[in-house]
Protein backbone atom coordinates (compact mmCIF):
# COMPACT_ATOMS: atom_id res chain seq x y z
CA UNK A 1 0.00 0.00 0.00
CA UNK A 2 2.67 2.56 0.83
CA UNK A 3 4.38 1.67 -2.42
CA UNK A 4 1.21 2.35 -4.35
CA UNK A 5 0.82 5.69 -2.63
CA UNK A 6 4.41 6.59 -3.53
CA UNK A 7 3.84 5.63 -7.12
CA UNK A 8 0.67 7.69 -7.26
CA UNK A 9 2.44 10.63 -5.67
CA UNK A 10 5.27 10.34 -8.17
CA UNK A 11 2.83 10.22 -11.04
CA UNK A 12 0.99 13.27 -9.72
CA UNK A 13 4.25 15.15 -9.24
CA UNK A 14 5.41 14.25 -12.73
CA UNK A 15 2.06 15.36 -14.11
CA UNK A 16 2.34 18.67 -12.26
CA UNK A 17 5.89 19.21 -13.55
CA UNK A 18 4.76 18.32 -17.06
CA UNK A 19 1.90 20.80 -16.80
CA UNK A 20 4.27 23.49 -15.57
CA UNK A 21 6.69 22.82 -18.41
CA UNK A 22 3.87 22.82 -20.93
CA UNK A 23 2.55 26.07 -19.53
CA UNK A 24 5.97 27.72 -19.74
CA UNK A 25 6.31 26.44 -23.27
CA UNK A 26 2.92 27.88 -24.27
CA UNK A 27 3.08 31.18 -22.35
CA UNK A 28 4.54 34.22 -24.18
CA UNK A 29 5.04 37.70 -22.73
CA UNK A 30 5.44 40.88 -24.80
CA UNK A 31 8.14 43.35 -23.66
CA UNK A 32 7.21 47.06 -23.33
CA UNK A 33 9.07 47.93 -26.57
CA UNK A 34 7.75 45.09 -28.71
CA UNK A 35 4.55 43.54 -30.02
CA UNK A 36 3.80 39.81 -30.39
CA UNK A 37 2.21 38.82 -33.70
CA UNK A 38 0.50 35.42 -33.26
CA UNK A 39 -0.70 33.67 -36.39
CA UNK A 40 -2.26 30.25 -37.05
CA UNK A 41 -5.92 30.79 -36.16
CA UNK A 42 -8.73 33.16 -37.12
CA UNK A 43 -9.06 36.07 -34.69
CA UNK A 44 -11.27 39.10 -34.63
CA UNK A 45 -9.51 42.29 -33.63
CA UNK A 46 -11.39 45.55 -33.31
CA UNK A 47 -10.47 48.07 -35.98
CA UNK A 48 -8.44 45.81 -38.26
CA UNK A 49 -11.18 43.84 -39.97
CA UNK A 50 -12.33 40.26 -39.83
CA UNK A 51 -10.47 37.12 -40.73
CA UNK A 52 -6.95 38.63 -40.54
CA UNK A 53 -5.52 35.34 -39.42
CA UNK A 54 -3.20 36.84 -36.73
CA UNK A 55 -3.46 38.33 -33.25
CA UNK A 56 -1.49 41.26 -31.75
CA UNK A 57 -0.40 41.28 -28.10
CA UNK A 58 1.41 44.23 -26.44
CA UNK A 59 2.48 44.65 -22.85
CA UNK A 60 0.96 41.40 -21.51
CA UNK A 61 1.23 37.61 -21.74
CA UNK A 62 -0.77 35.11 -23.76
CA UNK A 63 -1.00 31.37 -24.38
CA UNK A 64 0.29 30.01 -27.65
CA UNK A 65 -0.39 26.48 -28.81
CA UNK A 66 2.87 25.00 -30.06
CA UNK A 67 2.62 23.49 -33.52
CA UNK A 68 -0.68 25.24 -34.16
CA UNK A 69 0.23 28.89 -33.70
CA UNK A 70 3.43 30.82 -34.55
CA UNK A 71 4.71 33.81 -32.55
CA UNK A 72 6.98 36.54 -33.98
CA UNK A 73 8.15 39.81 -32.45
CA UNK A 74 7.86 43.29 -33.94
CA UNK A 75 10.12 45.97 -32.43
CA UNK A 76 8.51 49.26 -31.38
CA UNK A 77 11.88 51.06 -30.84
CA UNK A 78 12.83 54.37 -32.46
CA UNK A 79 14.60 54.33 -35.81
CA UNK A 80 16.32 57.06 -37.78
CA UNK A 81 17.41 57.68 -41.34
CA UNK A 82 19.78 60.33 -42.67
CA UNK A 83 18.47 62.47 -45.53
CA UNK A 84 20.94 63.49 -48.24
CA UNK A 85 18.78 64.55 -51.18
CA UNK A 86 19.75 66.43 -54.36
CA UNK A 87 16.94 68.88 -55.25
CA UNK A 88 16.25 71.66 -57.75
CA UNK A 89 14.38 74.81 -56.69
CA UNK A 90 11.63 76.66 -58.52
CA UNK A 91 14.40 78.93 -59.94
CA UNK A 92 16.27 75.92 -61.38
CA UNK A 93 19.10 76.15 -58.86
CA UNK A 94 20.46 72.75 -57.70
CA UNK A 95 20.72 72.28 -53.96
CA UNK A 96 21.58 69.44 -51.60
CA UNK A 97 19.36 69.11 -48.54
CA UNK A 98 20.69 67.24 -45.51
CA UNK A 99 18.56 66.25 -42.54
CA UNK A 100 17.42 63.42 -40.26
CA UNK A 101 14.08 61.64 -39.77
CA UNK A 102 13.30 59.90 -36.46
CA UNK A 103 10.36 57.49 -36.71
CA UNK A 104 8.81 54.40 -35.13
CA UNK A 105 5.90 51.99 -35.49
CA UNK A 106 2.66 53.43 -34.12
CA UNK A 107 1.42 52.22 -30.74
CA UNK A 108 -2.16 51.49 -31.91
CA UNK A 109 -3.14 48.09 -33.19
CA UNK A 110 -3.90 49.36 -36.71
CA UNK A 111 -0.39 50.77 -37.13
CA UNK A 112 1.15 47.61 -35.68
CA UNK A 113 -0.94 45.50 -38.07
CA UNK A 114 0.09 47.64 -41.10
CA UNK A 115 3.77 47.50 -40.08
CA UNK A 116 3.56 43.76 -39.45
CA UNK A 117 2.21 43.14 -42.94
CA UNK A 118 5.06 45.16 -44.54
CA UNK A 119 8.15 44.86 -42.27
CA UNK A 120 7.74 41.79 -40.05
CA UNK A 121 10.53 39.94 -41.85
CA UNK A 122 12.30 43.11 -43.12
CA UNK A 123 12.56 45.34 -40.07
CA UNK A 124 16.14 46.34 -41.00
CA UNK A 125 14.84 47.72 -44.30
CA UNK A 126 12.57 50.32 -42.67
CA UNK A 127 15.17 53.21 -42.69
CA UNK A 128 15.81 52.70 -46.39
CA UNK A 129 12.11 52.65 -47.24
CA UNK A 130 11.47 55.80 -45.18
CA UNK A 131 14.40 57.56 -46.90
CA UNK A 132 12.89 56.79 -50.29
CA UNK A 133 9.50 58.21 -49.24
CA UNK A 134 10.96 61.43 -47.78
CA UNK A 135 13.41 61.94 -50.65
CA UNK A 136 10.61 61.92 -53.22
CA UNK A 137 8.36 64.31 -51.33
CA UNK A 138 11.31 66.58 -50.42
CA UNK A 139 12.29 66.97 -54.07
CA UNK A 140 8.68 67.76 -54.95
CA UNK A 141 8.35 70.39 -52.24
CA UNK A 142 11.73 72.04 -52.95
CA UNK A 143 10.77 72.24 -56.64
CA UNK A 144 7.91 74.55 -55.71
CA UNK A 145 10.01 76.86 -53.51
CA UNK A 146 12.70 79.45 -54.12
CA UNK A 147 16.08 79.57 -52.44
CA UNK A 148 15.03 82.67 -50.52
CA UNK A 149 11.91 80.89 -49.20
CA UNK A 150 13.98 77.95 -48.02
CA UNK A 151 16.50 80.17 -46.27
CA UNK A 152 14.04 82.53 -44.60
CA UNK A 153 11.42 79.95 -43.63
CA UNK A 154 13.02 76.56 -43.11
CA UNK A 155 10.20 75.53 -40.79
CA UNK A 156 7.78 75.84 -43.71
CA UNK A 157 9.86 73.31 -45.66
CA UNK A 158 9.84 70.94 -42.70
CA UNK A 159 6.06 71.23 -42.15
CA UNK A 160 5.19 70.67 -45.81
CA UNK A 161 7.46 67.62 -45.93
CA UNK A 162 5.88 66.05 -42.84
CA UNK A 163 2.37 66.76 -44.14
CA UNK A 164 3.12 65.28 -47.54
CA UNK A 165 4.64 62.11 -46.08
CA UNK A 166 2.04 61.65 -43.31
CA UNK A 167 -0.47 59.66 -45.35
CA UNK A 168 2.10 57.27 -46.75
CA UNK A 169 3.76 56.82 -43.39
CA UNK A 170 0.38 56.00 -41.87
CA UNK A 171 -0.20 53.33 -44.48
CA UNK A 172 3.15 51.85 -43.56
CA UNK A 173 2.13 51.86 -39.88
CA UNK A 174 4.87 54.40 -39.05
CA UNK A 175 4.75 57.76 -37.29
CA UNK A 176 7.34 60.55 -37.52
CA UNK A 177 8.63 61.73 -34.15
CA UNK A 178 11.05 64.32 -35.56
CA UNK A 179 12.14 65.79 -38.88
CA UNK A 180 15.11 68.20 -38.94
CA UNK A 181 16.71 69.96 -41.91
CA UNK A 182 20.35 70.35 -40.88
CA UNK A 183 22.02 71.93 -43.87
CA UNK A 184 21.32 73.26 -47.35
CA UNK A 185 24.38 72.99 -49.58
CA UNK A 186 24.73 75.26 -52.61
CA UNK A 187 27.19 73.86 -55.18
CA UNK A 188 26.68 76.85 -57.52
CA UNK A 189 27.38 79.54 -54.93
CA UNK A 190 23.97 81.15 -55.32
CA UNK A 191 23.42 81.59 -51.62
CA UNK A 192 26.87 83.13 -51.23
CA UNK A 193 26.27 85.55 -54.06
CA UNK A 194 22.85 86.33 -52.63
CA UNK A 195 24.50 87.42 -49.41
CA UNK A 196 27.24 89.50 -51.05
CA UNK A 197 25.15 92.72 -51.54
CA UNK A 198 24.13 92.64 -47.92
CA UNK A 199 27.69 91.88 -46.85
CA UNK A 200 28.98 94.74 -49.01
CA UNK A 201 26.43 97.12 -47.52
CA UNK A 202 27.43 96.05 -44.06
CA UNK A 203 31.12 96.53 -44.90
CA UNK A 204 30.36 99.94 -46.35
CA UNK A 205 28.52 101.04 -43.25
CA UNK A 206 31.30 99.65 -41.13
CA UNK A 207 33.98 101.56 -43.07
CA UNK A 208 31.95 104.77 -42.89
CA UNK A 209 31.50 104.32 -39.18
CA UNK A 210 35.21 103.56 -38.76
CA UNK A 211 36.20 106.67 -40.76
CA UNK A 212 33.86 108.84 -38.72
CA UNK A 213 35.29 107.38 -35.55
CA UNK A 214 38.85 108.02 -36.80
CA UNK A 215 37.97 111.62 -37.63
CA UNK A 216 36.50 112.24 -34.22
CA UNK A 217 39.50 110.56 -32.60
CA UNK A 218 41.91 112.73 -34.64
CA UNK A 219 40.08 115.92 -33.68
CA UNK A 220 40.15 114.87 -30.05
CA UNK A 221 43.87 114.08 -30.28
CA UNK A 222 44.66 117.48 -31.87
CA UNK A 223 42.70 119.27 -29.17
CA UNK A 224 44.51 117.28 -26.53
CA UNK A 225 47.92 118.06 -28.14
CA UNK A 226 47.06 121.80 -28.16
CA UNK A 227 46.14 121.68 -24.52
CA UNK A 228 49.32 119.78 -23.77
CA UNK A 229 51.39 122.43 -25.60
CA UNK A 230 49.64 125.22 -23.67
CA UNK A 231 50.25 123.42 -20.40
CA UNK A 232 53.89 122.86 -21.39
CA UNK A 233 54.35 126.56 -22.14
CA UNK A 234 52.89 127.62 -18.79
CA UNK A 235 55.03 125.04 -17.05
CA UNK A 236 58.22 126.27 -18.74
CA UNK A 237 57.43 129.90 -17.81
CA UNK A 238 56.98 128.88 -14.18
CA UNK A 239 60.12 126.79 -14.29
CA UNK A 240 62.13 129.75 -15.67
CA UNK A 241 60.93 131.93 -12.76
CA UNK A 242 61.78 129.26 -10.29
CA UNK A 243 65.22 128.79 -11.92
CA UNK A 244 65.97 132.52 -11.57
CA UNK A 245 65.14 132.37 -7.88
CA UNK A 246 67.29 129.25 -7.50
CA UNK A 247 70.24 130.94 -9.26
CA UNK A 248 69.98 133.97 -6.97
CA UNK A 249 69.92 131.76 -3.90
CA UNK A 250 72.84 129.72 -5.28
CA UNK A 251 74.94 132.88 -5.78
CA UNK A 252 74.24 133.93 -2.20
CA UNK A 253 75.15 130.45 -1.05
CA UNK A 254 78.38 130.48 -3.07
CA UNK A 255 79.54 133.62 -1.28
CA UNK A 256 79.12 132.01 2.10
CA UNK A 257 80.26 128.64 0.83
CA UNK A 258 84.03 128.80 1.52
CA UNK A 259 83.56 129.80 5.17
CA UNK A 260 80.92 127.17 5.68
CA UNK A 261 83.09 124.54 4.00
CA UNK A 262 86.12 125.51 6.13
CA UNK A 263 84.08 125.32 9.32
CA UNK A 264 82.54 122.05 8.23
CA UNK A 265 85.97 120.67 7.30
CA UNK A 266 87.35 121.67 10.67
CA UNK A 267 84.53 119.92 12.43
CA UNK A 268 85.08 116.88 10.24
CA UNK A 269 88.80 116.78 11.09
CA UNK A 270 87.99 117.06 14.80
CA UNK A 271 85.49 114.27 14.55
CA UNK A 272 87.84 112.11 12.51
CA UNK A 273 90.61 112.63 15.08
CA UNK A 274 88.27 111.65 17.88
CA UNK A 275 87.13 108.63 15.92
CA UNK A 276 90.77 107.61 15.31
CA UNK A 277 91.55 107.90 19.02
CA UNK A 278 88.51 105.86 19.91
CA UNK A 279 89.43 103.30 17.27
CA UNK A 280 92.99 103.02 18.61
CA UNK A 281 91.69 102.62 22.15
CA UNK A 282 89.22 100.01 20.97
CA UNK A 283 91.99 98.12 19.17
CA UNK A 284 94.18 98.23 22.27
CA UNK A 285 91.36 96.87 24.41
CA UNK A 286 90.64 94.26 21.76
CA UNK A 287 94.31 93.18 21.74
CA UNK A 288 94.29 93.01 25.54
CA UNK A 289 91.19 90.81 25.44
CA UNK A 290 92.07 88.71 22.38
CA UNK A 291 95.89 88.31 22.62
CA UNK A 292 97.45 89.29 25.92
CA UNK A 293 94.99 87.73 28.34
CA UNK A 294 94.80 84.42 26.45
CA UNK A 295 98.62 84.43 26.13
CA UNK A 296 99.06 85.09 29.85
CA UNK A 297 96.59 82.38 30.68
CA UNK A 298 98.33 79.94 28.34
CA UNK A 299 101.77 80.84 29.76
CA UNK A 300 100.52 80.43 33.32
CA UNK A 301 98.98 77.09 32.45
CA UNK A 302 102.20 75.94 30.72
CA UNK A 303 104.36 77.14 33.59
CA UNK A 304 102.17 75.46 36.18
CA UNK A 305 102.16 72.19 34.27
CA UNK A 306 105.97 72.35 33.82
CA UNK A 307 106.51 72.94 37.55
CA UNK A 308 104.18 70.08 38.42
CA UNK A 309 105.92 67.76 35.98
CA UNK A 310 109.33 68.87 37.29
CA UNK A 311 108.32 68.21 40.91
CA UNK A 312 106.94 64.84 39.91
CA UNK A 313 110.14 63.95 38.07
CA UNK A 314 112.26 65.09 41.04
CA UNK A 315 110.22 62.97 43.44
CA UNK A 316 110.40 59.99 41.11
CA UNK A 317 114.17 60.48 40.63
CA UNK A 318 114.75 60.72 44.35
CA UNK A 319 112.75 57.55 44.96
CA UNK A 320 114.55 55.84 42.10
CA UNK A 321 117.96 56.98 43.44
CA UNK A 322 117.13 55.70 46.89
CA UNK A 323 116.02 52.39 45.45
CA UNK A 324 119.13 52.21 43.28
CA UNK A 325 121.38 53.06 46.21
CA UNK A 326 119.94 50.27 48.29
CA UNK A 327 120.13 47.83 45.36
CA UNK A 328 123.75 48.91 44.64
CA UNK A 329 124.74 48.39 48.23
CA UNK A 330 123.29 44.91 48.22
CA UNK A 331 124.85 44.13 44.85
CA UNK A 332 128.22 45.52 45.98
CA UNK A 333 128.21 43.28 48.98
CA UNK A 334 127.39 40.29 46.81
CA UNK A 335 129.94 41.20 44.15
CA UNK A 336 132.64 41.84 46.71
CA UNK A 337 132.10 38.43 48.16
CA UNK A 338 132.10 36.78 44.74
CA UNK A 339 135.02 38.84 43.44
CA UNK A 340 137.15 37.90 46.41
CA UNK A 341 136.56 34.27 45.57
CA UNK A 342 137.24 34.66 41.83
CA UNK A 343 140.18 37.03 42.12
CA UNK A 344 142.82 34.38 42.66
CA UNK A 345 141.63 32.17 39.83
CA UNK A 346 141.24 35.12 37.48
CA UNK A 347 144.78 36.38 38.30
CA UNK A 348 146.27 32.99 37.52
CA UNK A 349 144.37 32.65 34.25
CA UNK A 350 145.33 36.21 33.24
CA UNK A 351 149.03 35.62 33.75
CA UNK A 352 148.93 32.47 31.63
CA UNK A 353 146.92 34.14 28.86
CA UNK A 354 149.20 37.17 28.84
CA UNK A 355 152.24 35.04 28.30
CA UNK A 356 150.60 33.08 25.48
CA UNK A 357 149.36 36.28 23.77
CA UNK A 358 152.77 37.89 23.97
CA UNK A 359 154.42 34.90 22.34
CA UNK A 360 151.82 34.78 19.55
CA UNK A 361 152.14 38.53 18.87
CA UNK A 362 155.90 38.40 18.60
CA UNK A 363 155.64 35.50 16.08
CA UNK A 364 153.01 37.29 13.94
CA UNK A 365 155.04 40.54 13.92
CA UNK A 366 158.08 38.72 12.65
CA UNK A 367 156.08 36.99 9.90
CA UNK A 368 154.44 40.30 8.80
CA UNK A 369 157.81 42.06 8.64
CA UNK A 370 159.29 39.30 6.49
CA UNK A 371 156.28 39.33 4.12
CA UNK A 372 156.47 43.14 3.66
CA UNK A 373 160.16 42.99 2.87
CA UNK A 374 159.50 40.27 0.25
CA UNK A 375 156.72 42.30 -1.43
CA UNK A 376 158.86 45.43 -1.52
CA UNK A 377 161.73 43.53 -3.10
CA UNK A 378 159.42 42.01 -5.73
CA UNK A 379 157.92 45.41 -6.62
CA UNK A 380 161.35 46.94 -6.90
CA UNK A 381 162.54 44.13 -9.18
CA UNK A 382 159.43 44.44 -11.39
CA UNK A 383 159.86 48.21 -11.73
CA UNK A 384 163.52 47.85 -12.67
CA UNK A 385 162.57 45.19 -15.26
CA UNK A 386 159.89 47.41 -16.80
CA UNK A 387 162.29 50.35 -16.90
CA UNK A 388 164.91 48.21 -18.68
CA UNK A 389 162.23 47.02 -21.18
CA UNK A 390 161.18 50.62 -21.91
CA UNK A 391 164.83 51.64 -22.44
CA UNK A 392 165.34 48.67 -24.75
CA UNK A 393 162.17 49.53 -26.75
CA UNK A 394 163.27 53.13 -27.05
CA UNK A 395 166.71 52.03 -28.30
CA UNK A 396 165.09 49.65 -30.79
CA UNK A 397 162.79 52.39 -32.06
CA UNK A 398 165.76 54.67 -32.51
CA UNK A 399 167.68 52.07 -34.51
CA UNK A 400 164.89 50.31 -36.54
CA UNK A 401 161.43 51.88 -36.40
CA UNK A 402 159.94 49.71 -39.13
CA UNK A 403 160.76 46.47 -37.35
CA UNK A 404 159.09 47.67 -34.12
CA UNK A 405 156.00 48.88 -35.98
CA UNK A 406 155.82 45.61 -37.92
CA UNK A 407 156.01 43.70 -34.65
CA UNK A 408 153.16 45.74 -33.19
CA UNK A 409 151.07 45.28 -36.32
CA UNK A 410 151.72 41.55 -36.27
CA UNK A 411 150.60 41.36 -32.65
CA UNK A 412 147.38 43.34 -33.41
CA UNK A 413 146.72 41.97 -36.91
CA UNK A 414 143.59 39.94 -35.91
CA UNK A 415 142.00 43.04 -34.35
CA UNK A 416 142.86 45.13 -37.44
CA UNK A 417 141.30 42.56 -39.78
CA UNK A 418 138.22 42.34 -37.55
CA UNK A 419 137.83 46.14 -37.63
CA UNK A 420 138.12 46.14 -41.44
CA UNK A 421 135.53 43.37 -41.74
CA UNK A 422 133.22 45.25 -39.36
CA UNK A 423 132.45 47.68 -42.18
CA UNK A 424 130.28 44.95 -43.70
CA UNK A 425 128.54 43.94 -40.45
CA UNK A 426 125.35 46.03 -40.95
CA UNK A 427 125.01 45.42 -44.69
CA UNK A 428 122.00 43.16 -45.52
CA UNK A 429 122.19 43.26 -49.35
CA UNK A 430 125.19 44.22 -51.50
CA UNK A 431 125.37 44.50 -55.30
CA UNK A 432 128.78 44.24 -57.01
CA UNK A 433 129.01 45.65 -60.48
CA UNK A 434 131.98 43.51 -61.71
CA UNK A 435 131.17 40.06 -60.19
CA UNK A 436 133.91 37.88 -58.60
CA UNK A 437 136.63 40.37 -59.49
CA UNK A 438 134.83 43.06 -57.54
CA UNK A 439 134.48 40.74 -54.54
CA UNK A 440 138.23 39.96 -54.57
CA UNK A 441 139.11 43.63 -54.87
CA UNK A 442 136.84 44.53 -51.98
CA UNK A 443 138.32 41.92 -49.61
CA UNK A 444 141.85 42.89 -50.71
CA UNK A 445 141.15 46.50 -49.73
CA UNK A 446 139.82 45.38 -46.39
CA UNK A 447 142.97 43.29 -45.73
CA UNK A 448 145.38 45.99 -46.86
CA UNK A 449 144.05 48.41 -44.27
CA UNK A 450 146.82 47.11 -42.07
CA UNK A 451 149.36 48.33 -44.62
CA UNK A 452 147.82 51.77 -44.50
CA UNK A 453 148.02 51.60 -40.75
CA UNK A 454 151.75 50.80 -41.10
CA UNK A 455 152.35 53.96 -43.13
CA UNK A 456 150.47 56.04 -40.59
CA UNK A 457 152.47 54.52 -37.76
CA UNK A 458 155.69 55.42 -39.54
CA UNK A 459 154.55 59.01 -39.99
CA UNK A 460 153.62 59.18 -36.32
CA UNK A 461 157.01 57.86 -35.23
CA UNK A 462 158.74 60.30 -37.56
CA UNK A 463 156.80 63.19 -36.08
CA UNK A 464 157.66 61.99 -32.62
CA UNK A 465 161.38 61.90 -33.47
CA UNK A 466 161.31 65.53 -34.73
CA UNK A 467 162.44 68.20 -32.27
CA UNK A 468 159.64 70.01 -30.41
CA UNK A 469 157.22 67.08 -30.39
CA UNK A 470 155.84 66.21 -26.97
CA UNK A 471 156.78 62.81 -25.75
CA UNK A 472 153.18 61.74 -25.09
CA UNK A 473 151.54 63.52 -28.05
CA UNK A 474 150.48 60.30 -29.77
CA UNK A 475 149.90 58.23 -26.67
CA UNK A 476 146.08 58.35 -27.08
CA UNK A 477 146.15 56.83 -30.58
CA UNK A 478 146.21 53.05 -30.80
CA UNK A 479 148.76 51.36 -33.07
CA UNK A 480 147.48 50.86 -36.57
CA UNK A 481 144.83 53.62 -36.35
CA UNK A 482 144.60 57.12 -37.80
CA UNK A 483 143.04 60.29 -36.46
CA UNK A 484 139.41 60.55 -37.46
CA UNK A 485 139.11 56.77 -37.96
CA UNK A 486 137.07 54.41 -35.83
CA UNK A 487 138.62 52.34 -33.02
CA UNK A 488 140.65 49.31 -33.84
CA UNK A 489 137.91 46.98 -32.65
CA UNK A 490 135.07 49.25 -33.89
CA UNK A 491 132.21 48.49 -36.22
CA UNK A 492 133.29 50.65 -39.23
CA UNK A 493 136.39 50.97 -41.40
CA UNK A 494 138.72 54.05 -41.25
CA UNK A 495 137.09 57.14 -42.67
CA UNK A 496 139.62 57.53 -45.52
CA UNK A 497 139.28 53.91 -46.74
CA UNK A 498 135.53 53.18 -46.71
CA UNK A 499 134.34 51.16 -49.68
CA UNK A 500 131.27 52.53 -51.46
CA UNK A 501 128.62 49.84 -52.04
CA UNK A 502 125.24 49.89 -53.78
CA UNK A 503 122.38 48.55 -51.70
CA UNK A 504 119.71 46.57 -53.53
Amino acid sequence: MPMAIGVVAGIVLAAILALIGLFKLMWRVAEPNEALVISGSTHRTEGIGEGMGFRIVTGRGTLVVPGVQAVRKLSLDLNETQLNVDCVTHQGIPLRVKGVVIFKIGDDLVSIANAARRFLDQQKMMPERVHIVFAGHLRSIVGGLTVEDMIRDREKLTGQTRAACGTEMEKLGLIVDSLQIHEIEDPTGYIKNLAMPHAAAVQRDARIAQAEANRLATEAEQTAFARMAEATRDSEILQAGYQAERDKAAATARQAGPLSEAAARQEVVVQETRVAELEAHRREQQLQADVRKPADAAAYETRTRAEAERDARISAAQAKAKETELAAAAEATRVTTAATADAAATEARGLAAAKATRATGEAEAAATQAKGLAIAASAKAKGLAEADAIKARAAALAENQEAVVAQQLAENWPAIVEAGAGAFGNVEHMVLLNGAEGMSEMFAKALTMGGTGLGLARQLLASMSQPGTAPGAASDTAPGSTPGAGPVNGKTAPASHQIPIAEA
